[in-house]
C-alpha cells in the first residue's frame, strides 16, 4: 500500500529507525566524554626523605688574627738591616731588624772595665779587713779604725754589684740591637726604612705581625639564644662553620672556644669566638664571613625540596601525589632550611611524593602525570609537498 505522496510505509519506518540509532549513538558518545574528565596535569615530583639535620644558628662574623704583635725598638740607633720583605711569612726567632750595635758594644766594654777595676779594689779591701780583724783582737788597732776598714770593704762589694748590673744592662742593650720575630705569622706594612734613625719605644711600630694559623672568627648572637648555646655547649664542644659570601661552596670547620662574660646592653647581643685551623690561610683578618653555629642534630627529619613549598594567605602548603595519581593539598609547617631543601615539621611523611614544579596546574583531587623533566616541545616540521619519504631533501638525516 502506498502513502498519499507515493512513499512506501516500509521506507518511512526504516528512515525513522535509522535516525533514532544515530541519535542514540551520539548520546552515548557524549556521556562517555563526560565520564572521561579533564586530562592529567603534567608535573615534576620528588620523594620526601628522612635524614639527620643539623640545627644551626646563623650569624655574620669577622675574621680576627689569633695573635697580633706590634714590633717596636727597645734601643735607639740607626737601622742597618731589614731581614724580611713586606707581607712575608716569618717563623718565631727569624731576624727582622738590626740596629747599629757599635755604641752599645763600647758601652759594654766600658762597663766590663769598670767591673774589673772595682773587683780589684774589693779584693784589696777584703784583705785589709782580714788583717784588721786579727789586729783588733790583739788591741794593736782601735775599734774605730777596724770599723772604718769594715765600711770600706762593704762599699767595695756594693760597687762591684753595681758594676755587674751595668754590664748586664749593657749586654741586654747590645742584644736589643738585633730584633727577632716574637711569634710566627705574616708581616704587614714596613713603617721604617733601612738607614733611618729609630727611637726606643717609639709610638709607631716598626712592623705588625699577625698570626693567622690558627685564626679567630668573632660573631654575636642575641641574648635570647644564649641559654640554648650554653646548654648545648655543656654537652661538648660546638662545631662552627664559616664560608665567604662570594664562595659559599667552600665551607671551613672550626669550634666554639669563647663566650663573653657579659651582654652588650646597647645591642642585646653577646660576643662569641670560634677557632679555625686555617691551614690553607683562606680566612684573612678583617674579612666578613657567614657563620653557622651547629647546636645539635635533628634525627630522622622529613626533608623536601624547597621548590615544593608554596605559600598562600592560609599559610604554607605542599601538593602530595597520592598512590592513585591524584593531587592532595597538605598544609605544612617548615623547619630548618638546608640550601635548596627544607625540613617539614608536620604535614608530609618521608616516602611521599611531593610536587616540585607545575603546582599552578593543580587543584585538590586533580589527576597528575609525573614527568622526569618539563621540557617544552619544539614546533613540528611541516610535511613536504611531495609527501612521505620521497619528499625529503637529498642528504637529509634519516
Amino acid at each position: 500500500m502506498m502513502s498519499p505522496n507515493g512513499t512506501s510505509p516500509r521506507l518511512i519506518a526504516l528512515a525513522v529507525l535509522l535516525a533514532a540509532a544515530i541519535v542514540l549513538s551520539g548520546g552515548c558518545a557524549s556521556r562517555k566524554d563526560q565520564h572521561k574528565g579533564p586530562p592529567a596535569a603534567p608535573v615534576m615530583a620528588e620523594e620526601a626523605v628522612s635524614m639527620d639535620v643539623p640545627v644551626k644558628l646563623h650569624a655574620i662574623g669577622t675574621v680576627d688574627a689569633f695573635n697580633t704583635v706590634s714590633v717596636t725598638a727597645r734601643v735607639s740607633g740607626q737601622l742597618l738591616h731589614v731581614g724580611f720583605s713586606e707581607g712575608q711569612d716569618v717563623e718565631k726567632g727569624n731576624l727582622l731588624f738590626r740596629i747599629d750595635p757599635d755604641p752599645y758594644e763600647a758601652t759594654l766594654q766600658q762597663a766590663q772595665a769598670n767591673l774589673e777595676r772595682d773587683k780589684a779594689k774589693q779584693a784589696n779591701a777584703e784583705a785589709d779587713l782580714a788583717r784588721y780583724a786579727d789586729l783588733v783582737k790583739k788591741d794593736y788597732v782601735t775599734k774605730e779604725e777596724y770599723d772604718s776598714i769594715v765600711s770600706t770593704a762593704a762599699a767595695a762589694k756594693a760597687t762591684v754589684q753595681a758594676d755587674e748590673a751595668a754590664v748586664q744592662s749593657a749586654r741586654l742593650n747590645l742584644d736589643y740591637c738585633t730584633i727577632r720575630a716574637p711569634i710566627a705569622g705574616r708581616t704587614g706594612n714596613l713603617l721604617v726604612k733601612q738607614g733611618n734613625i729609630i727611637t726606643a719605644n717609639g709610638g709607631t711600630p716598626l712592623v705588625t705581625i699577625n698570626q693567622v694559623v690558627p685564626v679567630y672568627v668573632n660573631f654575636t648572637i642575641s641574648e635570647e639564644q644564649l641559654a640554648d648555646v650554653r646548654r648545648y655547649a655543656q654537652r661538648g664542644t660546638l662545631a662552627v662553620q664559616a664560608y665567604l659570601p662570594s664562595d659559599s661552596a667552600n665551607v671551613y670547620d672550626g669550634k666554639l672556644t669563647f663566650i663573653n662574660n657579659e651582654v652588650d646592653e646597647r645591642t642585646g647581643t653577646i660576643l662569641l669566638k670560634a677557632t679555625f685551623p686555617n691551614r690553607n690561610r683562606a680566612l684573612w683578618p678583617g674579612q666578613f664571613v657567614q657563620v653557622d653555629l651547629v647546636l645539635t642534630k635533628q634525627l630522622k627529619a622529613t626533608v623536601v625540596p624547597s621548590a615544593a613549598v608554596q605559600t598562600s594567605q592560609q599559610g604554607d602548603y605542599i601538593y602530595v601525589v597520592r598512590p592513585d595519581s591524584t593531587a592532595d593539598l597538605r598544609p605544612v609547617v617548615q623547619g630548618t632550611r638546608l640550601d635548596d631543601k627544607v625540613v617539614i615539621m608536620s604535614g608530609v611523611q618521608a616516602g611521599e611524593r611531593v610536587v616540585t614544579d607545575g603546582q599552578l596546574r593543580l587543584m585538590p583531587g586533580a589527576k597528575v602525570m609525573i614527568k622526569s623533566a618539563l621540557v617544552p616541545e619544539g614546533p613540528k616540521a611541516a610535511p613536504s609537498a611531495g609527501g612521505g619519504a620521497r619528499g625529503k631533501a637529498k642528504g637529509s638525516p634519516r
